[in-house]
């Protein structure tokens, strides 16, 4: 198994955090690799805005008036950040639907300030406030499209999944009938392909112009744009899918368990990730080695995601106790 990121400790190696990374070219092909590169994978959140194309070609957004924002939650995995709950409020308000027609379990926000604000002035857990809300908000307005009614979003053979599963094999180049198909954490179907495809699938966010369905392409384009104009609604604040989508020649949607994936739209490239371990804290560590290996042009977003995650480890103290270190090197 290849390893990716050493954590040192007083000189001591601590933690070795093991992974696969994988890049393709606008072709398709692969170009660069650590690792196996065909191990079935769950794309968990990373899919996000892949899902999101399907009401998108169906001009879902137009027809509840959704703003650019709004559109943006649908495929995001946000922090329940008082301005996200303010946007999904709007949401429910424009399509008629309730918080209640949710599956998840309420619970409180990812950021930690909203969370402690929460608590402060006894709040309780919502549904809303789930990371996965604006995806299922998004699948219902889709299965309400299609049939008539939306509570049964959630299900793998409702009509709103069949057509998410179909934009996940165009996407990937990936057969419908071979994709591997689970239970994500929030209780929708999630999405598996070999490790290769989900790469594939952003070099395509990337460079829509390789979309031949005209529909699908325009759909791409808005999300893939609006994501870019709008990344604190992809997660939330001193996140890193915030940071990346911030530089507008990238797109980049990170997933639970250590997956994440992301597209160069001037390189024409697309790139995913995976740490075995789950590990989610080493992926700024991982790639801004891989835009330094690279020799990407925007210094700016590799020092972004520096100090998004220093090498340096700092304990309770503010006292520099070890380093973290990327360790491979990308093979041709």
């Amino acid at each position: 198994m290849a390893e990716l990121v050493h954590e040192y400790r007083g000189g001591i190696l601590e933690n070795v955090h093991p992974g696969r990374i994988c890049v393709v070219n606008d072709k398709g092909e692969l170009i660069h690799s650590v690792g196996e590169t065909d191990t079935m994978t769950y794309f968990r959140s990373a899919s996000k805005p892949i899902q999101a194309l399907p009401l998108i070609v169906h001009g879902l957004e137009k027809k509840y008036d959704l703003t650019e924002e709004e559109l943006t939650l649908l495929a995001s995995s946000h922090s329940g950040e008082p301005w996200h709950l303010e946007r999904l409020l709007s949401i429910l308000e424009k399509t008629g639907y309730s918080e209640d027609d949710l599956i998840m379990l309420p619970t409180y926000p990812d950021n930690k300030t909203a969370r402690y604000n929460l608590l402060k002035a006894s709040g309780k857990p919502r549904k809303l406030l789930h990371n996965c809300s604006g995806k299922h908000i998004g699948a219902m307005m889709l299965e309400e499209f299609l049939t008539g009614q939306r509570f049964d979003y959630w299900k793998p053979d409702s009509a709103a999944q069949r057509e998410i599963t179909a934009a996940i094999s165009y996407m990937t180049r990936w057969l419908v009938e071979d994709i591997g198909i689970g239970v994500d954490g929030c209780g929708v179907p999630v999405f598996a392909v070999p490790f290769k495809n989900i790469a594939i699938s952003f070099m395509g966010l990337a460079c829509p112009d390789r979309i031949d369905d005209e529909k699908i392409r325009a759909a791409t384009e808005k999300i893939v744009s609006h994501m870019n104009r709008h990344p604190l609604m992809i997660e939330g604040t001193g996140s890193i899918c915030s940071l990346f989508n911030g530089d507008p020649n990238v797109i980049a949607k990170g997933g639970a368990q250590g997956v994440y994936a992301f597209g160069l739209k001037k390189e024409r490239l697309g790139f995913a990730i995976k740490n075995e371990d789950g590990d989610e804290t080493s992926w700024p560590v991982t790639i801004a080695e891989i835009l330094r290996q690279l020799d990407y042009d925007n210094p700016d977003t590799i020092a972004k995601l520096d100090k998004l995650a220093p090498v340096t480890v700092i304990n309770d103290n503010n006292t520099e106790v070890g380093v973290k270190r990327p360790v491979f090197r990308l093979i041709d």
